[in-house]
């Protein structure tokens, strides 16, 4: 997992938008429907996983939706990449299917979620405004079931688990279960802000960049049952 961040805070103005992927139709068609939309703004696009890179550190956007297979450097690569500093962008991976092996490995190296390329345009929207506020999970469901079946076929030990507090591995729970901040802190009984507080915790002791990783994580390492 990469250093722990507490991850971005709602852009101020349009959210920022860079598009990769190696097919021009796709990209159009994103762009179309995104631009569609007040409040987004598709600022840069790139054919390979290598351009990707380079665009994104040029214009620094707050979201980037990633295709997956891409000739040159790969979707799981440039992720990596563009994560490798202490600062970036929210990474959303464009896949045709949600049990990719593919996924699984962007999202360990710190991709926010996962979008099917058939979703429908309103699913599209709704995601890039959710992994830009970066406080809930994108499909949560899906999260847990490819973080699930990872866990059963590779078990890993959990030595940050022990220093989590009673708080904290409660937050981390109802993260798990794709719950905003503000719904984990009505549901125990505590400020917002003493929840964003258990989060960044959680994120430092898990060594997790953002709260997918930090599913991941608890998921992989037997934190979480697949069915608890």
């Amino acid at each position: 997992m990469s250093g722990a961040n507490s991850g971005p805070t709602l852009p101020k103005g349009p959210v920022r938008i860079v598009l990769a992927d190696d097919e021009r139709m796709v990209r159009t068609a994103l762009r179309v429907i995104l631009e569609a939309e007040d409040g987004l703004e598709v600022v840069g696009e790139a054919a390979t996983g290598a351009e990707a890179v380079s665009v994104v550190r040029e214009l620094r956007p707050d979201v980037v939706l990633m295709d997956v297979r891409m000739p040159e450097v790969d979707g799981i690569q440039a992720t990596r990449q563009i994560l490798s500093g202490p600062e970036g962008p929210r990474i959303v991976v464009v896949t045709t299917f949600e049990n990719d092996a593919y996924v699984y490995d962007a999202l360990r190296v710190g991709a926010a979620g996962f979008l099917l390329k058939r979703a429908a345009p309103e699913e599209l929207v709704s995601a890039v405004r959710l992994v830009a506020r970066s406080d809930s999970l994108l499909y949560p469901a899906a999260v847990r079931a490819l973080a699930a079946d990872h866990a059963r076929r590779h078990p890993a030990a959990a030595p940050w688990a022990a220093r989590l507090t009673d708080r904290e591995a409660e937050v981390l729970r109802r993260m798990a279960k794709g719950l905003t901040n503000a719904e984990i802190a009505a549901g125990m009984g505590v400020g917002a802000a003493t929840v964003k507080s258990h989060v960044a915790a959680v994120l430092a002791k898990t060594g997790a960049r953002d709260r997918t990783q930090a599913v991941i994580a608890a998921y992989e390492s037997g934190f979480i049952r697949p069915n608890g």
